[in-house]
């Protein structure tokens, strides 16, 4: 299968102009010239190491983007999924059951409003990303950042879809499930599935909620959210500890995790990579398995619906997603939720 690497994330904003600046303050983004194209439409890049995000607002009230943002607040409209041959991906999906929104744009229906798009994977990126050719390479990071690629996606689907989209992934994008997981946490539930693209450079955490189960925060996000969606981006990073304190001294606010979690890790986990008390301080989670560790941290939501937000992950050797420390982030999301219902 041609498909290789997220090229980039499309975000459709309220104001691309001010969602940029944000993530270049707090994270360290570098945004290219704004763009206005002929609709009106203005569009910001932004880049660091080899992640890719396209933010995209309209003026038009009418615009499908201003429409996207009407249902959903701002979001993920779209994932570009680099390929070798766009156009066999597009025919491959299509053959197994794809909905092609726009065959010239290469876009098909992805997870609700979250379309999926085939572009071409250069060597070098388009001297103009705004010209009629959609492609973008894996360029190489411009130097040392916060932030290093885009570990994961992490989406959500009504309770009953996890199935058919893991079908999907697997006939349509030429994925493999490579870890599957059913989550408890007090009365809820959830059940998760990752899916991953053959080069190991993409993958999707795919989740639903056990409606057999009391309605938790899966259920909040996709009724806030208005239906299936992106919950969250996992950005990888070589130095999680000096990329929580940077972010956190400008003002990014992170998930807490209890006391007991770090009390317990010794006997869990034996020697961590990064000293314990360093954990503590930053409520880094860490978990291990086969081929060593990995360290996450997720941050607060500032989203107006509370919907989305992002991940920092440090993998030290691991390969999976932090088996142990799932439970413990909704956990904590549930204790945000519930502060912010008092």
């Amino acid at each position: 299968m041609s498909i290789q690497t997220i090229a980039r994330v499309e975000f459709h904003c309220a104001d691309a102009d001010k969602t940029a600046a944000g993530l270049c303050a707090d994270y360290d983004f570098t945004a290219g010239p704004p763009a206005v194209a002929a609709d009106g439409t203005r569009t910001v890049d932004l880049r660091q190491g080899s992640i890719r995000l396209r933010l995209t607002s309209a003026a038009d009230p009418g615009h499908p983007v201003s429409a996207y943002v009407a249902r959903h607040g701002d979001g993920i409209a779209a994932l570009a999924l680099g390929c070798a041959d766009p156009q066999a991906a597009l025919e491959r999906a299509e053959r197994h059951g794809a909905r092609v929104l726009d065959r010239e744009a290469g876009l098909i229906a992805g997870f609700g409003d979250t379309a999926l798009r085939f572009v071409l994977l250069e060597p070098t990126e388009p001297a103009d990303a705004t010209g009629p050719t959609d492609t973008t390479g894996p360029a190489e990071a411009a130097g040392p950042g916060l932030l290093d690629a885009l570990d994961h996606v992490a989406i959500c689907l009504p309770g009953g879809e996890l199935a058919a989209a893991v079908r999907f992934c697997e006939a349509a994008l030429g994925f493999h499930a490579i870890f599957e997981e059913y989550i408890e946490v007090g009365e809820q539930a959830m059940d998760s599935t990752v899916v991953q693209s053959a080069s190991g450079l993409v993958t999707f955490t795919l989740i639903e909620p056990d409606t057999a189960r009391r309605p938790g925060q899966i259920d909040e996000f996709l009724a806030a959210h208005g239906g299936a969606g992106v919950q969250h981006l996992a950005f990888s990073t070589r130095d999680i500890a000096t990329a929580v304190r940077t972010v956190r001294a400008r003002g990014v606010e992170f998930l807490t995790t209890p006391g007991a979690y770090f009390d317990a890790l010794a006997e869990r986990l034996g020697a961590t990579a990064i000293p314990v008390e360093t954990l503590r301080d930053l409520h880094v989670l860490v978990d291990q398995d086969h081929g060593g560790q990995l360290f996450q941290i997720f941050a607060r939501s500032t989203h107006p619906r509370r919907t989305s937000f992002l991940e920092l992950i440090e993998r030290q050797g691991a390969g999976t997603f932090g088996t142990a420390n799932i439970k413990a982030l909704y956990e904590a999301v549930e204790r945000q939720t519930s502060a912010a219902a008092s």
